[in-house]
């Protein structure tokens, strides 16, 4: 009766098992959003092309300007016809439709900030989500009176060779990932222990 028992039991959780794992399977959904390019790609295509817009082009009617900094600042000045997409809803619905859009028409799209360095996230995340016709506008965003001033930011181009960086980095990956198999004669290190010397004992009463 107890192998019954067992048995019985062994199978109800087989079922439950074999349920769940059907239920998972037909209500799985796939990601809205998957990256196109990984991290290392991302990094050779924006070192090996130019990720900025030209500050001569601000004010070019072919290029679609979207500022990422809060509705606040956007509402106190901003470039002419830029579009507001606060960072924090760049991977919304209403964002992604209309960044692909812009791509699918070829339209060069400029993020911009109050800084380069602050459309630097929004940048690198939609450009791995394959949005490559994005670029990063230097500039330099302040108010006088309230009005706003906008100022060409100077970004200084890194003499390192990213790239090199990268491959060298791969390399010593794989050599710390080497496997030394058991059997091969590998030199032990020998540690050589001094012994210590006994004491002579002292002469008592």
């Amino acid at each position: 009766m107890k192998e019954l028992e067992k048995t019985k039991q062994i199978s109800i959780a087989a079922t439950l098992f074999i349920l769940a794992v059907l239920i998972g399977f037909l209500t799985y959904k796939r990601p809205k959003n998957t990256y196109a390019f990984n991290t290392k790609s991302t990094l050779e295509k924006i070192t090996s092309t130019d990720y900025c817009l030209p500050y001569s082009l601000i004010e070019n009617e072919d290029v679609a300007f979207i500022d990422i900094r809060n509705s606040f600042e956007y509402n106190k000045g901003h470039l002419e016809n830029a579009i507001n997409m606060p960072s924090v809803d760049i991977m919304s619905e209403a964002s992604l439709k209309l960044l692909l859009d812009l791509k699918k028409s070829n339209t060069t799209t400029a993020l911009y900030g109050s800084t380069p360095e602050e459309a630097n996230i929004p940048f690198l995340i939609l450009y791995q989500l394959g949005f490559d016709n994005l670029k990063i506008l230097p500039v330099e965003l302040s108010y006088s009176q309230n009005k706003l001033i906008t100022k060409e930011s100077k970004i200084e181009n890194l003499p390192y060779d990213i790239n090199g960086f990268i491959m060298d980095s791969k390399k010593h990956l794989d050599s710390s990932n080497t496997i030394v198999p058991p059997n091969a004669n590998v030199p032990k290190k020998v540690i050589t222990v001094e012994k210590k010397k006994k004491r002579k004992a002292e002469g008592g009463c």
